[in-house]
């Protein structure tokens, strides 16, 4: 099988970004976004995804983390998208209800090629770290849309903030795994239409 990874790169005047993606891996990663508490949460969506993941990011963190975190998003999805390629074989849909403690969150995805985000859920603290909590939106929002991604996050029960988004960001990686593998009984695409 041919390998499926993807290598994507974005450069503005306030985030340059670089990726490299192994759908097809094992989980390692090599994470260097200059936010400590995001690069662990890319950590996680790589290890538990089983996704092979490099990520070099430098952005205007003077600011704030906001550049740095939508942009890295917006990278991280077009290389999911360009990784996947044209779908044939592919699962589709991935789900995922995952604990982390006291916190529990759901994660539905479906690759098909229609942008869509819904997230039902809020944080009490502005900061986690020196990471800011509305950018948990953001990043899966930029996701969804670069990637061409139908995707649906909830939390269902939680106090913790960082048990909270360190689940949403596992739950991600297992729907996104799901999805992404391959089914000996697809030939083609999973869609009556014929293409996604």
């Amino acid at each position: 099988m041919e390998l499926r990874s993807a290598t994507v790169a974005r450069k503005t005047k306030e985030a340059d970004i670089a990726i490299t993606l192994n759908i097809d891996g094992t989980g390692t990663s090599n994470i260097e976004t200059g936010n400590g508490f995001f690069d662990h949460m890319l950590d996680g969506f790589a290890r538990h995804g089983l996704f092979d993941l490099n990520v070099k990011a430098s952005g205007d963190l003077n600011v704030d983390c906001h550049h740095t975190v939508e942009d890295t998003g917006i990278v991280l999805g077009q290389a999911i998208a360009k990784a996947i390629g044209d779908k044939k074989g592919i699962k589709r849909y991935g789900s995922m209800i995952l604990p982390m403690d006291e916190t529990l969150v759901m994660c539905a995805i479906d690759l098909s090629g229609r942008p869509y985000f819904i997230m039902d859920g809020e944080f009490t603290s502005p900061m986690v770290g020196d990471f800011d909590t509305q950018m948990v939106r953001e990043f899966f929002y930029a996701i969804s849309y670069s990637a061409g991604m139908n995707l649906h996050l909830r939390i269902i029960t939680g106090l913790n903030d960082h048990h909270k988004i360190e689940a949403l960001f596992k739950a991600f990686a297992k729907a996104l795994d799901e999805a992404t593998t391959i089914d000996p009984r697809i030939s083609d695409v999973l869609s009556t239409k014929g293409a996604l």
